[in-house]
């Protein structure tokens, strides 16, 4: 009975126990586990005693406490497949001591510790599955000599230990084996050329830190004349391929992606007529690799990207690569030469020639290549219209670059019909007049960069009978101007828009507001005005807000901590907003970049800023790039959706996106905030921006803020900060930038291992001492003198000549105005002598 992928959800029948007679039992499939079949009773299956397989991946047992012990009375069982099947975790296969067992497949169940002991009984074992598990210790020394007839391992992605080992050339009957994947390094040992009979090796994601011609020498000997599959992904290979290679004239695929190997490839390559799937890319191969190739004729996948490969490439090197359907090789310095009636003898399916010289004229072979899915040539030089005939014959592709050429021209009178493919990234030409008509299959469109002029509201509103498709709109950096058209409601799938560096004006139309799966919105340098676009109250699923640049004004609302609270990146700089900063910003626990800068806010820095809690952790995201997710998970790839943004940090604006995850930030600079700059900030310890400069701010910089162990660059430059600058700012040993200039800080700057580095001009205005200042810290200059500790000497600061000035003032005051005021006949005689002076003045002049 084979009941795989056939949806059914709910509890597994026990009437399938009545089947006393079965031999052949799967039901297999890979749902989502809320949907998936289960059961909590699991003794129906101790009546199929005959039962020889039994396939249940991808079924929820989380509930079948007695499974193990079931499978126990079960003597025929041969072929047993429990990959993702939420087992018990207290139910290791430890209880397993089946004599009969042939196939045990238990991947993707997470069982955690060592591999299990129970297996070591297991002795006829031909097929052995336990990958993606959480195993963290090494391979236990039993198990290379337990498994003598074992044909299939399979240890790939765990968290397996340690180097691997010697003994693993006991097992001389294997023909598959996966280890990608773990956490073993160390070389290849050379008992692995006892394994004859390997057929298929899997070394990817390792720490092998080896050449590539030490593993095929290993690998010559016994195992080159029968190998079929080679990969070694990502695995600290280095050196280069020699002739050596020539001996696996039996492999089908060779895959040695993301590496260091570098050289020309070898002369030998083309002795492996066999081959079928070449992958080299990510690595630093060299010269003209079509020398080699040419003779391939078997080959359908050749992925040679992301190399230092250069020269000129002609017809004759694709002459006999016949049945080549995927191709990768962007990223090289490579030049297409051919005439221009040629026809390729290969039909693609997949063409990725990004960075190759293939202009200036649109190249027109590819008008042959009508079966092409997935076409990439970004930045090759084309200075040339899109042809009509290129809408028609590719509208049944999936993903279309052609980003970074030359292409003129306007796009619509080259369309018949909207167009209809999946992907559209045309960003960066020079294409202008309308926006072209789309098909509602369009899932992301990228027209940034060119010079589209005309109203966007023929391309906005075009359509209002059905709802579009579109999950990603990009037409950043054109000349479109008039205000947004209010037409958005019929665009529902929209998660990501980007108009900025336009020429719109007004403020966001309230349709807007109906883009319930937007995440991402981007009108950067516009001239937008009015108050805070109260529309985007509705859009609460924003993880990421430009507003940067534009005219509006009035306050920044309280409501947007409530309705934004899975906000990730907020920027409102260069506008007129006013008024106090709202404390309901600090209800943004996911925040990372926040971005007030170049308004009129005023009052105080929140003291609340502690409880933005992404900014208090020191270890970041293991994924550095933040993603806008699609509505509709079909139609697009990941990578398309990356959010990139022009921040401001130490002092320049630079494009964030492959690094923007890991970026936290705060610019307040160029306000009129007052007050002190709270401690709490400091609890900040994965913030590793800070720019409070061009404010009104007093008082003391933090004694806290060495806590703020991640900061990368401090500017609190042009304020009216006061006393000393904190010793634990030496602390901060990250510390790229530091501009604390014009300020009312005095005393000695403290010695540390960054602060002396940076420039003179960071400390001016100030009444500081000390490098890398030229002002000496000594007792003439009237500023404290500290020791090499950065601590104050005996004199605790005190100013020798006010002192001695009040000291004189007092003694002159009770010397001679005291007696005066003591002495009446004194009084008298001195007053009577300053009239006598006066009359004889008057009489002198008048």
């Amino acid at each position: 009975m084979d009941l795989s992928w056939t949806g059914f959800m709910g509890s597994i029948p026990p009437q399938l126990g009545n089947l006393s007679n079965l031999v052949y039992l799967d039901l297999s499939n890979y749902y989502y586990k809320e949907k998936a079949l289960f059961t909590e009773n699991v003794d129906w299956l101790s009546s199929l005693s005959k039962l020889e397989y039994l396939d249940l991946r991808g079924r929820n047992l989380s509930r079948s406490f007695n499974f193990f012990h079931i499978l126990q009375t079960l003597p025929s069982l041969m072929h047993l497949h429990l990959s993702r099947c939420t087992l018990p975790l207290y139910n290791q296969p430890s209880l397993l001591n089946s004599s009969s067992l042939l196939t045990l497949d238990l991947s993707y169940n997470l069982f955690k510790g060592s591999i299990p002991d129970g297996i070591r009984n297991l002795t006829l074992l031909e097929n052995l599955d336990l990958s993606g598990n959480s195993f963290s210790s090494s391979i236990p020394d039993w198990f290379y000599g337990s498994f003598r007839h074992l044909t299939y391992l399979d240890l790939s992605y765990n968290n397996l230990q340690g180097t691997i080992s010697d003994a693993l050339g006991n097992m001389t009957s294997l023909v598959t084996l996966h280890l990608s994947g773990n956490q073993f390094d160390g070389p290849i040992p050379t008992s692995f050329g006892n394994l004859c009979n390997l057929r298929e090796i899997y070394f990817s994601n390792l720490k092998l830190n080896q050449t590539v011609n030490e593993i095929l020498e290993i690998l010559a000997p016994c195992i080159s004349h029968g190998l079929t599959t080679l990969q070694v992904q990502n695995s600290q290979l280095s050196g280069n391929l020699t002739n050596k290679l020539g001996d696996f004239k039996n492999v089908v695929r060779l895959d040695f992606i993301g590496n260091k190997i570098g050289g020309d490839l070898p002369r030998s390559l083309a002795k492996l007529l066999s081959l079928r799937s070449l992958e080299l890319s990510e690595n630093q191969f060299s010269g003209n690799p079509f020398e080699s190739l040419g003779s391939l004729s078997k080959l359908s996948k050749l992925y040679i990207d992301h190399n230092r490969f250069q020269g000129v490439v002609k017809e004759d090197h694709f002459a006999n690569l016949t049945r080549l359907e995927s191709f990768h090789a962007s990223g090289n310095n490579l030049t297409l030469k051919v005439g221009p009636s040629w026809h390729p003898t290969f039909q693609l399916y997949d063409l990725d020639m990004s960075s190759w010289q293939l202009g200036p004229n649109f190249p027109s072979w590819i008008h042959s290549q009508n079966k092409l899915h997935s076409i990439s040539m970004s930045n090759t030089g084309i200075s040339d219209s899109i042809p009509s005939w290129f809408w028609k014959t590719f509208s049944q592709a999936e993903y279309l670059n052609l980003s970074y050429n030359h292409i003129h021209g306007e796009l619509w009178t080259t369309l018949t019909n909207p167009i209809s493919i999946n992907v559209v990234d045309l960003s960066a030409n020079n294409l202008n007049g309308k926006l072209p008509s789309l098909s509602n299959v369009v899932g992301s469109l990228d027209l940034s960069n060119n010079l589209f002029s005309k109203s966007m509201a023929d391309f906005l509103c075009q359509n209002q009978d059905k709802p579009m498709g579109l999950g990603f709109l990009y037409l950043a950096s054109n000349n479109l101007s008039g205000e947004i058209p209010d037409c958005w409601m019929h665009w529902p799938d929209l998660v990501e828009v980007n108009l900025q560096s336009n020429n719109f004006v007004g403020n966001l139309p309230s349709s807007m507001g109906s883009l319930a799966e937007l995440q991402s919105l981007h009108i950067r340098n516009n001239s937008l005005s009015g108050p805070f676009p109260t529309i985007l109250k509705k859009t609460t699923k924003l993880i990421f807000l430009d507003l940067g640049e534009n005219k509006f004004s009035g306050r920044i609302p309280s409501w947007i901590g409530e309705s934004a609270s899975n906000m990730k990146v907020l920027i409102l700089r260069s506008n007129q907003f006013f008024g106090h900063i709202p404390t309901t910003i600090c209800d943004m626990r996911r925040l990372q970049i926040l971005d007030l800068a170049q308004n009129n806010l005023s009052g105080n820095i929140p003291t609340c800023f502690n409880r933005l809690n992404v900014m208090t952790l020191t270890n970041k995201s293991s994924n550095p790039r933040i993603y806008c997710e699609p509505a509709n998970n079909t139609f697009l790839d990941s990578p398309v959706s990356v959010v990139s943004v022009l921040l401001w940090l130490k002092g320049r604006g630079d494009e964030y996106r492959s690094i923007l995850g890991l970026v936290t930030s705060i610019d307040l600079s160029n306000n009129q905030l007052v007050g002190e700059i709270p401690r709490e900030i400091t609890d900040l310890n994965g913030l590793t921006y800070l720019n409070l400069s061009h404010n009104q701010l007093i008082g003391h910089i933090p004694g806290s803020i060495g806590n703020m162990q991640s900061l990368l660059s401090i500017d609190f430059s042009r304020n009216q900060l006061c006393g000393e600058i904190p010793l634990t700012i030496s602390n901060l040993s990250l510390l790229s930038m530091l501009d604390l200039s014009y300020n009312n800080l005095r005393g000695k700057i403290p010695t540390g291992t960054q602060l002396q580095t940076f420039d003179a001009s960071n400390f001016i205005g100030n009444d500081l001492c000390g490098p890398p200042l030229a002002i000496n810290c000594s007792s003439n200059n009237g500023i404290d003198s500290y020791d090499a500790n950065g601590k104050g000497s005996d004199r605790h600061g005190v100013e020798w000549f006010f002192v001695s000035m009040t000291f004189g003032f007092v003694v002159g005051f009770w010397m001679v105005i005291g007696p005066l005021l003591i002495c009446r006949s004194w009084r008298y005689a001195y007053f009577h002598f300053f009239d006598h002076v006066w009359f004889k003045l008057q009489s002198f002049f008048f």
